[in-house]
């Protein structure tokens, strides 16, 4: 497979990039965008995919540009993660350049003429209309099962069967007309612009977790777990964030976290460096416990996609001991999750990407009708099933507010 990767001068919106029937991942403004299929694999197939791609006039793109695929890692992980090589990627770095590439199956495919309808047709100047429409929100998994799944989960808990076990719920939006998803993601970016929001087959949403970023020997991630509301009074905010960090069942469920994901990454690290003390992460409609987590990665280095698999789900989303929290999912969770609670990134052709973790997300029908929406909790021995469903509903807000314009 070659590509040819041109810079570009012009100011650039990755969202507009994407529009409604692209691919983006982007955070801050920085990522990618997509357009159009080159090619489409499954996790086996993906490093001779990279392997195989090639700059057609020999010119090498500066490091983070260049053909980057668009994966969606499923919560199991017995299931296999899906790769989209767009025909056509927009990338944007932290110092505000951007390039464009575009790739084809041979020379022929990426003539100066091709290559310049493809850059015109991602570029092409698209606003969503304002328009309105009608919505029914209801939920998929009945609230009554639900609540006896998390207290299924503290019991096991206070028996030491786990140490932490993840429930979540699902919910549905059925709309009159089709839903405009580049409105949607425009509302995420002026809502949550600093977590990362991405659209890849159908699958749209704002995460404020990093499950893990590798750019050359530099490897980082951010859990999250432990979360309180967000009203939008400073006073009552910074109340909640106190009592936030100051409770023993929220910082049980994050020690568990950063254990994890700090025991799976030394491994592989000639140093690890951590937050000694969780902060505060805030974004629109919640606030969570945070650790920063950075290294330098060992040689020979590992890709990427490795650290995913090694990480994902992390007791965020799943549970501790991971094999028994997943089981227990398994077989009480009163839902199939899919792509809720794996892992949703980009990755280029060197190994490097960024995944974060598939969450305050929805995934929308074809017909863009209907998209269904998912939180969780983590479920530690002092948990509350009416407090679990609290912050249940706390977390729908992030998507909902972004759908839903009657």
């Amino acid at each position: 497979m070659l590509f040819r990767t041109r810079p570009l001068d012009v100011h650039v919106d990755l969202n507009d990039v994407c529009r409604g029937d692209g691919m983006l991942f982007v955070r801050d403004g920085v990522g990618a965008a997509g357009r159009g299929s080159a090619a489409v694999v499954m996790e086996e197939d993906l490093d001779a995919l990279l392997d195989s791609l090639q700059p057609v006039d020999g010119e090498v793109p500066p490091r983070g540009h260049g053909p980057h695929l668009f994966g969606v890692v499923p919560f199991l992980p017995r299931q296999p993660a899906r790769f989209v090589l767009p025909r056509t990627v927009v990338t944007k770095d932290l110092d505000g350049r951007c390039c464009v590439t575009v790739v084809g199956p041979d020379p022929s495919s990426l003539t100066d003429s091709a290559v310049d309808e493809a850059v015109a047709e991602a570029l092409r100047a698209a606003s969503p209309a304002v328009s309105a429409n009608s919505y029914e929100v209801s939920p998929v998994t009945p609230v009554e099962e639900y609540l006896a799944a998390v207290g299924a989960a503290r019991d096991a808990v206070r028996a030491g069967q786990l140490l932490k076990a993840v429930i979540a719920r699902d919910v549905s939006v059925t709309a009159r007309e089709p839903i405009d998803v580049h409105a949607v993601l425009l509302r995420l970016r002026a809502s949550f612009g600093s977590s990362y929001r991405f659209c890849v087959d159908g699958l749209i949403g704002a995460s404020p977790e990093l499950l893990v970023q590798v750019q050359g020997r530099t490897v980082r991630s951010h859990p999250l777990a432990g979360t309180a509301p967000r009203t939008g009074d400073p006073a009552t905010d910074a109340r909640l964030a106190a009592e936030l960090v100051a409770s023993t069942k929220n910082q049980v469920e994050h020690r568990v976290v950063i254990d994890m994901v700090h025991d799976t990454l030394l491994p592989w690290c000639s140093y690890l460096d951590w937050e000694p003390e969780p902060s505060i992460v805030t974004v629109a409609n919640v606030q969570h416990l945070g650790t920063a987590i950075e290294g330098a990665l060992s040689e020979p280095r590992p890709a990427v996609m490795t650290l995913v698999r090694a990480l994902c789900p992390t007791p965020a989303l799943g549970g501790s001991p991971s094999a028994g929290a997943i089981e227990f999912i398994e077989t009480h969770e009163p839902m199939e999750r899919g792509n809720y609670g794996g892992a949703v990134g980009i990755v280029d052709r060197h190994g490097d990407g960024t995944f974060a973790v598939t969450i305050r997300c929805a995934e929308f029908s074809p017909d863009r009708r209907t998209a269904r929406l998912f939180a969780g909790g983590g479920i530690v021995a002092e948990s509350d099933p009416p407090a679990e469903l609290a912050e249940t509903q706390a977390k729908f807000q992030a998507m909902l507010s972004a759908i839903v314009r009657p």
